[in-house]
């Protein structure tokens, strides 16, 4: 059971479902393992919850 996690800002229903798809046929092609043992997980996180170079995203310009 291979496991993708990635985490990022909030993300439409549509962009999830191009994600998903793109990373488990990708990762099946490399490891040669079928597409059907993938687990892709998504984690969003709201700009209050993320600091990039000592600042919060919610206050970045």
């Amino acid at each position: 059971m291979p496991v993708i996690t990635l985490e990022a800002a909030k993300l439409t229903k549509e962009q999830k479902q191009a994600l998903t798809k793109e990373f488990t046929e990708t990762a099946a092609r490399i490891t040669g393992l079928p597409e059907a043992g993938f687990y892709v997980f998504i984690k969003e996180n709201e700009p209050d919850n993320v600091g990039v170079g000592g600042q919060l995203l919610s206050d970045r310009k």
